[in-house]
């Protein structure tokens, strides 16, 4: 399985970093060619309008909704989870997302970049460190979104088929419990 690794704005390059020490082929992408390559697609932190409007100006934005529609694999964490939600709080007017996951989540929601903090959590059952900056959370699911984990109270990683998506950053720490999620439950456990 190849990776794709959304490279346009963000921290692509840890998650570059994770799969590859998943065991798995990871490439950037950047260009429609590139996308079409992949056989699963990461989303990562950064500014959510700053990569949507680069996405479109390389006219990715329609190529990876049609991938989403079609069932690609896709994990998004922090701007990720924005990028997959279908309805955005908080968002700049007229805010897009590639969508695909039936949620509302909240931009900025534990608050601005002097707010962002590290915490414990469970995610699916297992232990680990998290990185929140300026991260959002889920404000509310459809039926068929699973909760993987919480914090304050709200939903802070969510599943819906082959959607995943974090508020927090895994890619930032050395614990591989979410992408190996993504990997084997996700990609190839499907």
């Amino acid at each position: 399985m190849k990776v794709g690794v959304l490279a346009l704005q963000g921290d692509f390059r840890e998650h570059v970093a994770a799969s590859q020490s998943c065991g798995y082929e990871a490439t950037e992408v950047r260009r429609v060619e590139e996308l079409e390559s992949v056989d699963s697609l990461i989303l990562p932190g950064g500014e959510s309008t700053t990569i949507i409007k680069l996405a479109e100006h390389f006219n990715l934005f329609a190529s990876i909704q049609k991938k989403i529609r079609e069932g690609m694999p896709v994990y998004g964490s922090c701007a990720g989870m924005i990028l997959l939600a279908d309805r955005i709080i908080d968002g700049i007017e007229g805010q897009k997302s590639f969508g695909g996951l039936d949620v509302t989540v909240r931009r900025n929601a534990f608050g601005r970049q002097v707010d962002s903090f590290e915490s414990d959590l469970t995610f699916n059952g297992t232990l680990l460190h998290a990185v929140f900056i300026r991260a959002p959370w889920v404000e509310e699911i459809g039926a068929d979104v699973e909760v993987l984990s919480t914090a304050a109270e709200h939903p802070v990683a969510v599943r819906q088929g082959n959607l995943l998506a974090t508020s927090f950053h895994p890619e930032l720490t050395a614990d591989l419990a979410v992408h190996r999620y993504f990997f084997e439950e996700i990609c190839t456990g499907r």
